[in-house]
């Protein structure tokens, strides 16, 4: 289902207007229009989902499959493929799916609440990655990730997830903190999404983790590393 999602996000976004290769749309200013009303009926607006607008309500799931940009889409389909596989073989494919689906829908839901009164559009799937990310940390927290960091000057080093996830986390946590009015990236959502997928799979799992302990059984960490 990894794979799924992944090419359902890509399609949508290549079928739609902010690709910018449906010529269906339009050119220049026709295009700028259509993109802009193509966000406002499939993305979150706070101030819209408070209203009462039954339509409003179903927008936290369908903005969940919109994105803004090329850059856009590939960060998240980046992190998903990386993150998504190994989270997906353990808890099965159906709740793998419910379970993105459901974070991703209460991280944007959680990011209106916050901004109840904005009426900035809010789209993609980065609150259900995040929870995908939360997941994996409890779940393969010894799995080494291959990752690159500005201050290493870009070089490709293997740290174990529990490093690189709970460094990613405080980030957004800061970037939330600096960004209380909610323009730009909704990295409140990425922090809400990512406790949310750590604590259902503490809640899931943990049982699983005991009883291998007990067993004097290691716990599960999965062979294949991202």
């Amino acid at each position: 289902m990894t794979n799924v999602l992944i090419a359902l996000c890509c399609v949508i976004f290549v079928l739609g207007p902010a690709s910018g290769l449906n010529h269906l749309y339009g050119d220049a200013d026709a295009l700028l229009r259509a993109q802009n009303a193509y966000f406002q009926r499939w993305g979150v607006i706070p101030l819209d989902l408070w209203s009462g607008s039954p339509r409003a309500l179903i927008t936290p799931l369908t903005a969940l499959f919109v994105h803004g940009s090329w850059l856009h889409l590939l960060g998240n389909m980046l992190f998903l493929y990386v993150f998504g596989g190994m989270t997906e073989s353990r808890m099965g494919r159906l709740p793998f799916t419910a379970f993105t689906l459901i974070v991703g829908y209460l991280a944007l839901f959680g990011y209106a609440a916050a901004h109840a009164a904005s009426a900035q559009t809010l789209v993609g799937a980065s609150g259900s990655i995040s929870g995908v990310l939360g997941a994996f940390l409890y779940l393969f927290p010894k799995a080494r990730v291959t990752s690159v960091f500005p201050f290493l000057f870009f070089l490709p080093l293997r740290f174990p997830a529990w490093i690189v996830l709970l460094f990613w986390f405080v980030l957004q946590w800061q970037a939330a903190q600096d960004d209380p009015n909610g323009p730009g990236v909704a990295y409140l959502a990425h922090v809400v999404g990512f406790a949310l997928g750590f604590l259902y799979a503490w809640v899931r799992y943990r049982r699983d983790s005991v009883g291998a302990t007990r067993g004097n059984e290691p716990a599960t960490e999965g062979e294949s590393q991202p």
